[in-house]
C-alpha cells in the first residue's frame, strides 16, 4: 500500500533531556495519528528473538502501522494475555532512517510459551536503553489485559522488574476498535460474495478473488451502536452504544479454542495456522451430510440449495455404520482374499488406503475434517451474531479476535452468515488487525483525555499520573 500523497508536517526529534523526563515520568502519551496508514511490508523483525524470524514461538503480523508524525517517547508496551494467544503491541521508531515517526508492531506468541513471550519484551527493554541514552530497563511499562494479566500477573513483574498495569478486557477491546474504525485507513472491510459457505462451492472454489469480494471502508467517527463478536478462544458479544458504553449481551463456549481442540485430537495439527491450511485443501463434502443427500435435490420450497450443508459431520456415522456393517459379513475372509472389496460401500473405498482390507476403523482425510469443523464452528457463531443484533437492533456487527486470522473461509463464512439470516439488513466489518483489539485498546489506555482526530487537539486536558482513559478506571498493578 502507498502512501498517502500529502507531505505530512515532520516535527523535529525531542532533546536528549524531554526524552529522559518522558522515560522517567511516561504519563500519558498522545499517540500523533495524523497521516497514520498501513504498512504492506515485513514487521519489524529486527526486534530480536521470538519474532517469525528468531525462535520460532512468535509471529510478526506483518501490517505494522506507520505513525509518521509521532515524535513523543514511547515507555510502555502492550500485552493482551488470551488462553490460547498472547498479543503483543509495542511501538518502534524507524530503522536506518532520519525522519521523524515510528510505528505500531504486533506479534502473538502462543499463551504456552509466555516464557518467550517475556524474552522478547526483555529484548525490547535493552533495545530501548540502546536508543534512549541515560534510561534503565526499568523504565519500561506493561500495560496488560485479558485473563492471563491476572494469571501471570506476579511472573510479569518478576521476570521483566517493570510496573505492569492490569486493565479491564472488555474495555481495552472496545477502544482497539473504535481506534481503528474512527483512526487508521484501509483497516475496517467488508466481505461479500455470491457463493454461499454453506455450500460445496466456496470462496476458493468460485474464483471470488477476481470479483474482488473485499471492500475497504473509510474511517469515520458515527459508528454507534454496534456489535462486537470477539472470537478468541472462546466468543463474546458486546453491544456498544458510545465510547466506554458497553455491555456484554452474550456469546458461546464454541470458539477457537474448540477449534483447535478438535483438530488437535482429531488431526494431529499442532498449530492453528496449520488447521487452517489444512481446511484450504480439504472437502467438507466428505463428512457433511448435505441438503441434496437427504432430498437428492434442493428443497426450493425454504429456499436450500442440495450444496446446503445439513447436518456436519452427518454423514460419518452412516460410513462408518456401513463400514462395520461390511467388515461382519465378510469377517470370514482373511489373507487379502480380493472378494470381500466388491462389498465395501464405495464412501469407503474413496476413503480407505491400499493396503487396507478391512475397512473398519474408517480413515477420514484431516483436510475434509479440518473444513467441516471450521464451517460448523464460523455458522454457529454466525448465526448467534445475527440472533443477538436482531435482538438488540444493531445494524453493524464487527467480528474481532484471533481465531479469525485474515483467513478467507472464516470470514466468508461469517459475512454470509450475517447476509444469509438478516436478508441483507445487517452487515459484518472485519479488520486487518482483528486479534489485537485488546491489546491496542490496552496501549491507548496510556493516553489523555480528547485525543485522536475525531476528538478535539485543542481542548486537551493535562493527565495526572498517567492513569487517564476517558474516565476509565484501572486495576493498578
Amino acid at each position: 500500500m502507498s502512501t498517502p500523497h500529502h507531505h505530512p508536517v515532520f516535527r523535529p526529534r525531542p532533546r536528549t533531556a524531554s526524552i529522559q523526563t518522558t522515560i522517567t515520568h511516561p504519563g500519558s502519551v498522545r499517540i500523533n495519528v495524523q497521516g497514520a496508514f498501513i504498512v504492506d511490508d515485513e514487521p519489524d523483525v529486527a526486534a530480536g528473538p521470538g519474532t517469525h524470524t528468531g525462535n520460532g514461538h512468535g509471529h510478526g503480523h506483518g501490517h505494522d502501522i506507520r505513525l509518521p508524525n509521532h515524535t513523543a517517547v514511547v515507555s510502555h508496551v502492550a500485552l493482551d494475555i488470551g488462553g490460547s494467544l498472547a498479543k503483543l503491541v509495542y511501538f518502534s521508531r524507524e530503522r536506518h532512517s532520519t525522519e521523524p515517526g515510528g510505528r505500531l508492531n504486533f506479534v502473538n506468541f502462543e499463551t504456552s510459551k509466555i516464557e518467550a513471550c517475556l524474552a522478547f519484551v526483555q529484548h525490547l527493554q535493552a533495545r530501548q536503553h540502546a536508543l534512549y541514552a541515560g534510561s534503565t530497563s526499568s523504565d519500561l511499562c506493561v500495560m496488560a489485559t485479558g485473563g492471563g494479566a491476572y494469571k501471570y500477573y506476579e511472573q510479569l513483574k518478576e521476570v521483566l522488574g517493570v510496573p505492569v498495569r492490569r486493565e479491564d478486557e472488555m474495555e481495552c477491546l472496545i477502544i482497539g476498535l473504535d481506534f481503528f474504525i474512527t483512526e487508521i485507513p484501509h483497516e475496517v472491510f467488508t466481505y461479500s460474495s455470491s457463493s454461499s459457505s454453506n455450500d460445496a462451492t466456496t470462496a476458493a472454489d468460485a474464483g471470488v478473488a477476481a470479483d474482488e469480494p473485499m471492500r475497504f471502508v473509510e474511517a469515520r467517527a458515527d459508528i454507534y451502536p454496534y456489535l462486537l463478536v470477539n472470537i478468541g478462544s472462546g466468543v463474546s458479544m458486546i453491544k456498544v452504544s458510545g465510547p466506554r458504553h458497553f455491555e456484554r449481551i452474550g456469546g458461546t463456549s464454541l470458539g477457537g479454542g474448540t477449534l483447535w481442540g478438535l483438530l488437535s485430537l482429531l488431526t494431529g495439527a499442532r498449530t492453528f495456522d496449520d488447521m487452517l491450511a489444512m481446511a484450504d485443501r480439504g472437502d467438507n463434502t466428505a463428512v457433511d451430510m448435505l441438503v441434496g443427500d437427504i432430498y437428492g435435490a434442493d428443497y426450493g420450497k425454504i429456499g436450500l440449495k442440495s450444496s446446503t450443508i445439513a447436518s456436519s459431520f452427518g454423514r460419518v456415522f452412516r460410513i462408518m455404520r456401513d463400514a462395520e456393517r461390511d467388515a461382519e459379513d465378510g469377517s470370514g475372509l482373511m489373507n487379502g482374499d480380493d472378494a470381500h472389496q466388491d462389498r465395501i460401500h464405495p464412501d469407503i473405498a474413496a476413503v480407505a488406503g491400499d493396503d487396507d482390507r478391512v475397512p473398519n476403523p474408517v480413515s477420514f482425510k484431516p483436510e475434509d475434517i479440518s473444513r467441516s469443523l471450521l464451517y460448523a464452528i464460523s455458522n454457529n457463531i454466525g448465526q448467534i451474531a445475527y440472533l443477538q443484533s436482531e435482538k438488540h437492533q444493531l445494524a453493524n456487527i464487527y467480528f474481532g479476535g484471533s481465531f479469525i486470522r485474515g483467513h478467507r473461509q472464516t470470514i466468508h463464512t461469517l459475512s454470509y452468515a450475517i447476509k444469509f439470516w438478516s436478508k441483507g439488513l445487517q452487515r459484518a466489518y472485519f479488520l486487518r488487525h482483528e486479534g489485537y483489539l485488546g491489546a491496542v485498546g490496552a496501549f491507548l489506555k496510556r493516553q489523555p483525555r480528547n485525543w485522536g482526530r475525531r476528538n478535539s487537539f485543542e481542548e486537551l486536558r493535562p493527565a495526572d499520573d498517567g492513569r487517564e482513559g476517558r474516565g476509565a478506571t484501572s486495576k493498578e498493578g
